[in-house]
């Protein structure tokens, strides 16, 4: 799944020049700790399960990047913050060394908040006195990179905090509710698309992670993708036709994984006892009612795969739907601006597409499942060294989302990047887009 630390673009000349790198430093680290404002030191403590992790640990782990990956190299007469971190704030990372036990992130009450602070400033300030003064481009780079890893924590911190609020009856708000206004929804059409073939890949401008790369050639057909994303008023459709009884629908795989856990719906609904009732939804605004225009959110491949079988054989307008492979996916973004329902907008929470042409919302909002597993392109080498560590081993049993979210950065988004996600995961803000192959 998608954590940690990505590669660095040898050829970005922007992010080297000092002056844009001391900014773009300062501004990413301020939002983290921004982010992490309206959270109490109790709500920094604890993990709400395996595959999150306390808030404390997100601050705590990319101090860790910049102070083991950058400082360690590149300080003069470097010196640990505190050596006994190297082992408890490492991921992953064999090339490190040891890292203490995911699942039991939360019991680590100590160090505590306000020193993990510290450690922050204290990196900051030697970071930011390295960037004056280094001439090692390597180091520059990696501090780059070190700033992508982090937006990509901050997405993940925000994602864990929501799913460890929803634990709590209380229903607690991570920040106070967005002004919602009535939007009329948008009729759903097909954008045809040709077929041929197409380069899809990182073309070499900026920052990207390795697994964007080679740029290479692929050969689509004839195609279509939906206008907009899925919404909720149309996954209550779903529910409300018994989606979740019916094993047609299915993989098998996925079949079992909604009878063994008892899925009745996405993530963070509670279905009422009137079946003809609105559900409710936790948000990180608090519990509201289901809005039918919003994005469907927090759904996974096994879901989305399925919602795509049922409208395919019960929609006549839509027969033959499917999901998106990523390449046609990347194909119908890479002339499009990186704009939309980001984390600036500070609503965290999908959005109803607003009127207009051609595709809409292919950036921001939700993570778009696509059909293509998670697998190196053609001519992918894993770098060297420890930050190597980060594509090439989870490469399979992954699938492949597209897009970003309403909880993504902007500046961290462009149309070659990908995420990748286990087939049963929905805690992130993740919802789909349907496509349909042409048959001449």
């Amino acid at each position: 799944m998608r954590h940690d630390s990505p590669q660095p673009d040898t050829g970005s000349r922007l992010d080297a020049d000092r002056a844009h790198l001391a900014r773009r430093y300062q501004a990413v680290r301020g939002q983290t700790r921004a982010l992490a404002a309206p959270l109490s030191p109790e709500d920094c403590q604890a993990q709400s399960m395996a595959d999150a992790s306390p808030a404390k640990w997100h601050l705590a782990h990319v101090t860790w990047f910049f102070e083991t990956f950058v400082l360690e190299p590149f300080e003069p007469d470097f010196k640990p913050f505190n050596p006994a971190f190297r082992v408890l704030y490492n991921s992953y990372y064999n090339g490190v060394g040891e890292q203490f036990s995911r699942p039991q992130r939360g019991l680590v009450t100590r160090p505590d908040l306000a020193e993990v602070w510290r450690w922050r400033e204290q990196v900051d300030e030697r970071i930011t006195q390295l960037i004056a003064h280094t001439d090692s481009a390597d180091a520059l780079r990696l501090i780059a990179m070190g700033l992508h890893h982090e937006q990509q924590h901050q997405e993940l911190l925000l994602t864990d905090i929501k799913h460890l609020l929803s634990i709590n009856p209380l229903n607690p708000a991570y920040q106070r509710a967005w002004p919602l206004v009535s939007v009329a929804p948008v009729p759903t059409r097909w954008v045809e698309r040709d077929g041929g073939l197409v380069e899809i890949g990182h073309a070499g401008e900026g920052f990207a992670f390795d697994n964007e790369s080679p740029r290479h050639r692929q050969w689509l057909e004839p195609h279509a993708l939906m206008n907009r994303l899925v919404t909720h008023g149309e996954w209550l459709d779903f529910v409300r036709d018994g989606g979740y009884t019916d094993p047609r629908w299915w993989l098998a795989a996925g079949w079992d994984w909604v009878r063994t856990q008892g899925i009745r719906a996405p993530l963070y609904w509670t279905l009422p006892r009137d079946p003809q009732a609105l559900p409710t939804v936790f948000t990180l605004n608090g519990a509201v009612p289901l809005d039918p225009h919003t994005p469907v959110v927090h759904v996974s491949y096994f879901e989305a795969d399925a919602f795509a079988r049922w409208t395919a054989a019960t929609h006549a307008d839509q027969a033959g739907a499917r999901l998106p492979t990523e390449a046609e996916w990347e194909a119908a973004a890479a002339s499009l601006p990186v704009q939309g329902n980001l984390q600036e907008a500070g609503a965290l929470h999908p959005m109803p597409a607003r009127a207009g042409g051609g595709l809409l919302q292919m950036f921001g909002d939700v993570w778009e499942w696509t059909a293509s597993s998670y697998s190196p392109y053609p001519g992918y080498q894993v770098a060297e060294g420890a930050v190597g560590e980060y594509n090439g081993k989870f490469m399979v049993n992954q699938t492949v989302l597209r897009g970003g979210s309403c909880a993504t950065p902007a500046s961290h988004l462009r149309a070659s990047y990908r995420n990748f996600f286990p087939t049963d995961a929905r805690w992130q803000f993740s919802g789909l887009r349907l496509a349909k192959t042409l048959i001449s």
